[in-house]
């Protein structure tokens, strides 16, 4: 009788234990049978390594930038977030949000893939970090590792070079919003003020 307890007692310990372990069970559960997700890290890389290579000779000051955007057949494109490029972007940028990045979205913007286009991001702009907010990471201050930026510009670009838009320059200045050789439009953007011309009043002529 004693020994038929202590195994009613072994085989309860044993099935507390396993219900308190939810994620063993359901990594038995998975069916091993499923396709792997969509996602290929090593052509990515291949991708990220050819566009390194090819990105070296197209890396526009902001002279050559704003050159660029006045000739035929050239877009600005911003990829940052829609609430943001609505708030503030380069004066005739066009947008697509980088997360809605494909094949389709991009075809019905830029319908041809010899369309040269110009890009930029938050880390382009200085002295404005509501708009145009810097994207690093910044270590621990007893850490010695060097701040990583996180520029958009780097994916946009592998991104465009791999859906075949390869027409891609990138603006590589950092440039204050003050400067007066930029613009920019949009909601957070002041209006100029129209001072209304009054009409002369010819005076009373004299005899």
């Amino acid at each position: 009788m004693k020994k038929l307890n202590l195994l009613l007692v072994l085989v309860t310990v044993c099935s507390i234990s396993v219900s308190a372990q939810p994620g063993k069970i359901a990594l038995a559960q998975t069916n091993p049978k499923l396709p792997a997700s969509k996602v290929d890290f090593d052509a990515f890389e291949t991708l990220t390594k050819e566009v390194k290579e090819y990105r070296k000779d197209r890396l526009l000051s902001l002279p050559q930038f704003v050159t660029y955007s006045k000739e035929k057949n050239t877009v600005i494109l911003d990829t940052r977030s829609t609430e943001m490029y609505k708030r503030k972007h380069v004066k005739g940028a066009i947008h697509l949000d980088f997360s809605d990045f494909s094949q389709a979205n991009l075809r019905r913007l830029i319908p041809s893939a010899n369309t040269r286009i110009l890009i930029y991001c938050n880390n382009n702009f200085d002295k404005d970090q509501i708009h145009f907010i810097t994207k690093s990471a910044q270590p621990a201050v007893f850490d010695n590792k060097k701040p990583i930026t996180l520029a958009l510009n780097i994916p946009t670009f592998i991104n465009l070079y791999g859906y075949g838009y390869k027409n891609v320059y990138e603006l590589a200045d950092l440039v204050s919003v003050f400067d007066s050789s930029i613009q920019f439009e949009g909601t957070s953007v002041a209006k100029p003020v129209l001072i209304p011309q009054t009409s002369a009043v010819s005076a009373p002529a004299t005899r």
